[in-house]
């Protein structure tokens, strides 16, 4: 019971996060197109809940911890514990790795800009933020659906989806 909600948790977790680096996914090339002003209005008032100290940061950090967490329950059953695994570590590259090594440097960078300070070569940082939120995507999700068919591989393949009753429980005695 202890595997099964893990999972439950690992897995809800992992969605939400990817959920965030899907939604930058999704913007990158309406973004691509902003004037510089715009993008850093965007940068510095859109994303508020993503990071410290609010909720989005919790459910990355959550996801990764979970994730790690749930690689060792499942340590011994072979091929659930290789996808975990596999999931995992996607998730470890997606977040500290890839968002320590390139996106946030970006975000330290504007958060100390102004409209009025831009630097001219702000579309160096964007393109390193936005390009870096698409690879931390790929990573997510390649690792949901590593945890995903951690699940699948130990779902039974010709259980009915309705229990037939007992010879004791047709005779009324369960």
């Amino acid at each position: 019971m202890l595997v099964r909600t893990w999972r439950f948790i690992t897995i809800t977790l992992v969605a939400l996060s990817m959920g965030m680096a899907w939604c930058h996914a999704l913007e990158l090339p309406a973004k691509m197109g902003y004037d510089s002003s715009l993008w850093v209005t965007l940068h510095q008032t859109l994303y508020v809940a993503f990071g410290p100290p609010n909720i989005g940061a919790f459910v990355e950090v959550g996801a990764l911890l979970a994730a790690i967490v749930l690689t060792f329950l499942v340590r011994k059953r072979r091929t659930a514990f290789r996808f975990t695994l596999l999931g995992t570590i996607c998730l470890v590259i997606a977040f500290p790795v890839i968002f320590f090594a390139f996106t946030e440097p970006v975000n330290a960078q504007v958060r100390q800009w102004t409209v009025d300070t831009i630097p001219a070569d702000w579309m160096r940082w964007r393109d390193q933020w936005e390009y870096s939120h698409a690879a931390r995507f790929v990573f997510q999700l390649i690792g949901f659906c590593a945890l995903l068919l951690s699940v699948l591989v130990e779902t039974p393949k010709n259980r009915p989806l309705i229990k037939a009753p007992t010879e004791r429980q047709r005779e009324g005695v369960a």
